[in-house]
């Protein structure tokens, strides 16, 4: 054999070693998401599920027991979706840098009730506390933006909570639910800012495409409820923003939060006074009939009347533990207490948070 043969020799074999290693690496790479679909309901099974990941040519249905197991996949970030006739479309954001079993994702029949006349079942299905302490890159780094303030002219912001939460978000299009954003929300624009967290990039959907949203508050660990208030009215018309449920169930109580600007009163020539604009956020408190919301009253009589045949029982309950409707600590107890008589009763929340 020639040098030259030789060398040509030399070169293909170590092309096809680096080339064995590139398939075999390849090999290894290869990953499987795999999970569950039951009926929040019923508890059932779910045969028959279209589970995908968009973008892909990867989907399989579910079997008798509900599984699912999506094979020979790359390590990238996905998009699941889960379509089932007569079910709410459900969608999940995945990053998949090793295999991955989801375990068991609850989906919801369309037009299913929620337990409470304010919170849709769709909403409270998600286990938003599971997916914030299974997700590591939920825990921490919770980045804080505010409105950049303009020195001598305007401070505050318009957030009812600046940092960013992990959330799940029910959109009214299709009853689509979107999962693996963090999120605010600002109330002066009524938009919501969604981080996706792997890449932190933000976009922004307008509020009126939302109908619930779930974050769990980065201080307290504990979700928190908004519903839109276009789906209720104040005074026969639809409202604008967002209310955060606070007790659900037969009489439920909600909080608005509101921005004021308040502006600058400064003297310059006294040098007295605020120099700067202010945002202020002020929380006002309603309860819900029906599809109608009202403010709570501040008149002692009046308030009472809010619980009808109750009206004697509630007052009992408000003198003998030192309660003031006026606090809004004590009306979160209040309602709690009233709506707990109820069968059914599961409350969203132990304590009030979030007071500004």
């Amino acid at each position: 054999m020639s040098i030259t043969q030789r060398k040509i020799t030399q070169i293909l074999c170590i092309l096809f070693i680096c080339l064995l290693g590139i398939i075999t690496s390849s090999q290894a790479q290869r990953l499987s998401l795999k999970g569950r679909v039951i009926d929040v309901d019923t508890k059932e099974f779910i045969q028959g599920a279209t589970v995908t990941l968009r973008g892909t040519a990867s989907g399989v249905k579910t079997n008798a027991a509900g599984y699912f197991d999506i094979e020979d996949l790359i390590p990238d970030r996905y998009v699941m979706t889960i379509r089932v006739e007569d079910y709410n479309f459900y969608e999940q954001v995945v990053v998949l840098d090793e295999s991955l079993d989801l375990g068991d994702i609850y989906i919801v029949k369309i037009g299913a009730e929620g337990t409470g006349a304010a919170i849709q079942k769709t909403i409270r299905a998600n286990n938003i506390t599971k997916l914030f302490n299974e997700r590591p890159n939920f825990i921490g780094g919770n980045m804080i933006y505010g409105i950049p303030p303009e020195p001598k002219k305007l401070v505050g912001d318009s957030y009812i909570d600046k940092k960013w939460n992990a959330a799940s978000i029910l959109l009214y299009r299709d009853q689509e639910m979107l999962e693996g954003f963090r999120a605010r929300y600002n109330v002066i624009s009524n938009m919501f800012e969604l981080m996706e967290p792997e890449n932190n990039l933000v976009s922004i959907m307008p509020g009126l495409r939302i109908q619930n949203i779930v974050w769990v508050d980065s201080t307290y660990k504990v979700p928190r409820y908004f519903v839109n208030g276009m789906d209720f009215k104040e005074e026969g018309a639809p409202i604008s923003g967002f209310f955060e449920v606070l007790v659900d169930g037969e009489l439920p109580l909600m909080r608005r939060t509101k921005v004021i600007l308040k502006e600058s009163n400064y003297n310059q020539a006294l040098m007295v006074g605020e120099r700067n604009d202010q945002l202020v956020k002020r929380n006002y408190y309603y309860f819900l009939k029906e599809k109608d919301v009202f403010e709570v009253p501040k008149k002692r009589k009046k308030f009472y009347e809010l619980f009808g045949d109750d009206a004697e029982k509630m007052e009992g309950f408000v003198n003998d533990n030192s309660l003031s409707h006026r606090e809004p600590n004590d009306l979160f107890e209040i309602f709690t207490y009233y709506n707990s008589q109820f069968p059914g009763f599961q409350p969203i929340i132990n304590q009030l948070i979030g007071e500004n």
